[in-house]
């Protein structure tokens, strides 16, 4: 599928992007790797990181903000995963109008682009904060999940689909409550603050999500969004296998924070799949019906939803503490 084809990733500097790119140059042959980011120090040293596949990368410095640029860039490239983002809530609050430059405007650059340059297909990545957004961050995913999915009425006559591959925080990804408690044992710290004793997140690893993002090039015909079937833990467990026998105070809900990560809602029920190892939720309009397509999943049940706090797979502490040994702290 890969194969001697030109892909682009931008924000390929980050976690995703490095693991994305060692999965594709492992079992695949490609033409070349573009890497896209606006960090050259970054990009020094992923060079470094990757320099025995010198000859397959590219290092492109650039914005998504940047439409010029990103004409530029793609030119000539078959796929584009769209991984860049401003990614800490904290931040986008404080910084609305930047994060509404990167995560909307830039997708629009990115789609426009890829139409502009025949690309002939694209996966944004998304988030669970997409879903029934309570912050900014999540408002502006939201936005961006829709304007992919629409993308699709403006491909005409071209071979291009666009598709969304949805997941929450990954394991040990930076902003994340893995690697803020391991900060704190590391620091010398005996309690692990909890914001509040109920809350539950979903558990991906970097591989899960490389391998989904893998399935949407494969399988997409537009307008698809594509999650995970994921175990789900409760944060006051995490603390224990982490620190077993911490205390464990009751800090206070954070701004923007949810109690439970929810990737499925009820509204999207109507339109959702289930398949061995994923859902897809499939678009609810088709603009042309040569993208239309088949679902062969079994069909959820009408007000069915997914999130962290109503998942039928849970991880036990003992799991947790065997997991925590494949992360990867940033």
């Amino acid at each position: 599928m890969l194969n001697n084809k030109s892909i682009l990733i931008t924000g390929g500097t980050g976690s995703f992007g490095k693991a994305f790119t060692r999965y594709i140059l492992a079992h695949y042959n490609p033409k070349k790797i573009i890497i896209y980011s606006r960090d050259e120090f970054k990009q020094y040293i992923m060079q470094n990181e990757f320099k025995e596949h010198a000859a397959k990368l590219r290092f492109f410095i650039g914005d998504v903000r940047d439409r010029d640029r990103l004409l530029r860039a793609f030119n000539g490239v078959d796929y584009v995963i769209h991984a860049a983002a401003l990614k800490q809530v904290p931040a986008c609050e404080y910084n609305p109008a930047e994060a509404i430059k990167t995560n909307i405007n830039g997708a629009q650059n990115v789609i426009d682009a890829a139409l502009d340059c025949h690309v002939q297909k694209v996966v944004a990545l998304s988030t669970d904060k997409a879903v029934n957004p309570v912050n900014l961050y999540g408002g502006t995913k939201l936005v961006s999940d829709k304007l992919f999915i629409a993308a699709n009425a403006y491909a005409g006559s071209q071979d291009i689909c666009f598709s969304v591959v949805r997941y929450g925080n990954v394991a040990g990804s930076r902003g994340s409550v893995i690697p803020l408690f391991h900060n704190i044992i590391k620091s010398g710290g005996t309690e692990l603050p909890i914001t509040d004793y109920r809350m539950t997140r979903f558990w991906i690893s970097l591989q899960q999500g490389v391998e989904l993002v893998i399935k949407a090039l494969g399988e997409a015909k537009g307008g698809e969004t594509f999650i995970s079937k994921i175990p789900s833990f409760k944060v006051t467990d995490l603390a224990e296998a982490m620190l077993p026998r911490c205390k464990k105070p009751e800090i206070g809900i954070r701004e923007g924070e949810k109690l439970h990560e929810i990737m499925i809602t009820a509204e999207d029920s109507l339109n959702t799949y289930e398949y061995d190892k994923h859902f897809i939720v499939y678009p609810q309009i088709v603009w042309d019906e040569r993208r239309r397509a088949i679902p062969t999943g079994r069909k959820v049940p009408e007000g069915f939803s997914y999130s962290s706090g109503t998942n039928v797979e849970w991880l036990g502490v003992e799991e947790i503490r065997r997991l925590l040994d494949t992360v990867h702290f940033e």
